[in-house]
């Protein structure tokens, strides 16, 4: 099995500080630009789990990258460059403290919360009778905080106007944005026989202007659903067929580990690890549409070094 990019400790040039998250290490170039190292880590139920998937922080990497140059001309972006497979070089922009979630149908927390008996959800009023997973008549916003620590929280449009996290004009511009950016990702999904069903953006500025930022339309940031056989299962009640990493999950569930105090991540065998690698190219080749070409693992760390390094002396 092919190296798996677990840690990286990379000293860039114009380096001033690295942030290590779940998946993604960030380092921050001169205030000015990011590089975002997409890591094989894999976290499920808050918990980074001990053994990486190989390959799968190029396929998150190389499916954002597709995204965001294909919805280029709806909004600019922070991304100037993929110099790696498992890197992308963005600009450094002051993030907004919202994340703009879109659903375009009644599924997972939203479910769940209509479910409980709610009937509005972020300020948006929902209709009785609906189904899980029926599609909305239109897709809905429903914001959340950026949480600095501990869960995001969901808020409404006039919350986030009111408290003075975004201004009114920015924010009806950011909901825009979030409108046209779904509908792409729709369109595109649906050319691989694929339902785009909620997902979020991520939006910054720099210099006065916004900026979409960070992943989209990956397995980890969005839900997919096979097209195929959507309208059948929904009639019976029956789950739907996710393309994410839900897979994931439900395993470690089926081994009793849901992230509670005193429970053991349970062990992650070679043939798992790679199965769950197999998946991720799956996934990768069914979204995009496009062969999944593995890039060399053997010595990963240093080529991206060598990549980065190179692309920074043309830039600083």
């Amino acid at each position: 099995m092919s190296n798996a990019l677990t840690k990286t400790d990379f000293r860039f040039p114009g380096q001033r500080n690295v942030y290590h998250g779940k998946v993604r290490d960030v380092y921050n170039i001169n205030d000015d630009l990011l590089v975002m190292v997409v890591s094989d880590r894999i976290s499920a139920f808050d918990v980074v789990l001990p053994e990486g998937i190989p390959y799968k922080g190029q396929v998150l990497n190389q499916i954002a990258e597709k995204f965001l140059d294909a919805t280029a001309d709806i909004v600019p972006n922070w991304k100037v460059a993929s110099p790696d497979p498992n890197v992308t070089v963005g600009h450094k922009c002051e993030p907004y403290k919202v994340e703009m979630v879109i659903r375009g149908y009644l599924t997972g927390h939203a479910w769940r919360e209509y479910r409980d008996g709610k009937r509005s959800l972020c300020g948006v009023p929902l209709a009785e009778g609906l189904k899980e997973n029926q599609k909305f008549d239109a897709p809905i916003i429903t914001p959340t905080t950026k949480a600095d620590e501990g869960h995001d929280e969901d808020i409404s449009r006039e919350e986030i106007i009111a408290q003075g996290l975004v201004d009114k004009a920015e924010y009806e511009m950011l909901e825009d944005y979030t409108r046209k950016l779904f509908q792409r990702g729709t369109e595109m999904a649906a050319e691989k026989g694929l339902i785009l069903v909620d997902t979020k953006y991520e939006f910054g500025k720099k210099d006065g202007k916004i900026y979409l930022i960070d992943e989209i339309h990956t397995p980890d940031s969005s839900r997919y659903f096979y097209a195929k056989g959507y309208e059948e299962r929904l009639a019976a009640g029956e789950p739907q067929k996710q393309l994410s990493k839900e897979f994931v999950r439900q395993w470690l569930i089926e081994n009793g580990f849901q992230g509670k105090e005193g429970q053991s991540v349970p062990e992650m065998s070679a043939d798992f690890v790679k199965s769950v690698s197999e998946r991720y190219i799956e996934l990768f080749e069914n979204i995009t549409g496009d062969k999944f070409e593995k890039s060399e693992t053997s010595k990963i760390n240093s080529r991206i070094e060598i990549a980065v390094t190179e692309f920074l002396a043309g830039q600083i």
